[in-house]
């Protein structure tokens, strides 16, 4: 990818599985981004400076221009109110922030003090998605289901986070459904949810949630974080067209069974185009509803205590 301008000076912030996965690899490849520096309480990168703390990285550093966030949820807030408060371009890592209001917050620090703010939903960026939405658009849709299926153990395999406060239990990868779904479906409202929490964690393993849509359409909601074998990502849609299924997180679209779109994976690489095309507009991206579902089922919800649970 060819940029306009000097590369933007990038540090980040929480080197934990995510970023060795994902943001590493995607920002070696990008031409618009230079990265310099690296915090986090554990991880290291090799080839750049590597500090304890973001203010250590800041004080160092102080010609990086952005920090992508990816530490967890709970800790989100004070570090990305340090960044913006020294100027600098903000990359949030799903879910942005722990509460909605802290997340408000932040947009308005932003625009305070001329940055960029960006909660990066990466799942919207799945290749079949935006033509699940064009398929949407021209049909009446009649009912809608999600179901996000997927082990624990594979995906956050001793991570103690994800069941504390705030570390958002079976929404952590249930927000990426939301994500997609509040990009393609009508307007949607929870109307019930029940919250299965084991019994050793604070934190629920799987939900079941009910939603009508502005139009008063059904949409249920299934997650479960006991899935073994394949995992289940999908939003199914009974339309007058046929029944569309947008499966593997995103990354194919069948129509009645027939494949209409399909193609690689490459989430990250366009989540650090958008921030870059963000960072040259001067603008922020940051749209709160897939977090605002996750606070209504919490606030709705019935919970259920069901088997502990252990790693």
């Amino acid at each position: 990818m060819s940029r306009n301008s000097d590369p933007i000076k990038l540090g980040i912030v929480g080197v934990g599985k995510i970023v060795r996965d994902q943001h590493l690899p995607a920002v070696a490849k990008d031409l618009d981004y230079r990265l310099v520096a690296a915090a986090s309480r554990h991880g290291k990168v090799d080839g750049i400076a590597n500090f304890p703390t973001i203010e250590a990285m800041l004080d160092a550093v102080p010609e990086l221009e952005a920090v992508s966030l990816c530490m967890p949820p709970q800790f989100r807030y004070d570090a990305a109110r340090t960044a913006l408060e020294a100027k600098k371009h903000v990359f949030l890592e799903k879910p942005p922030g722990a509460t909605v209001s802290e997340v408000e917050d932040l947009k308005a620090l932003a625009a305070a003090n001329g940055v960029s703010l960006f909660a990066s939903w990466h799942s919207r960026y799945a290749p079949a998605v935006e033509a699940a939405r064009a398929f949407l658009g021209s049909t009446q849709i009649r009912s809608a289901a999600i179901n996000w299926k997927e082990d624990v153990r594979r995906w956050h395999p001793n991570q103690d986070w994800i069941w504390a406060p705030g570390g958002f239990g079976v929404f952590d990868p249930g927000i990426n459904a939301l994500s997609i779904a509040t990009h393609i479906l009508p307007a949607m409202f929870i109307t019930s949810a029940i919250l299965d929490f084991p019994e050793n964690r604070a934190a629920p393993i799987a939900a079941h949630i009910a939603f009508r849509t502005s139009d008063g359409l059904p949409v249920t909601m299934e997650l479960d974080w006991r899935q073994t074998g394949p995992q289940s990502w999908d939003i199914l849609a009974e339309t007058d067209k046929g029944a569309m299924v947008l499966s593997g997180g995103g990354s194919k679209l069948a129509v009645d069974g027939r494949v209409v779109h399909e193609e690689p994976e490459a989430e990250y690489p366009m989540l650090y185009r958008r921030f870059a095309e963000i960072v040259r507009a001067g603008v922020s991206d940051v749209d709160l509803a897939p977090l605002q579902h996750v606070a209504d089922a919490f606030m709705l919800g019935r919970r259920n205590v069901v088997e502990a649970f252990f790693d």
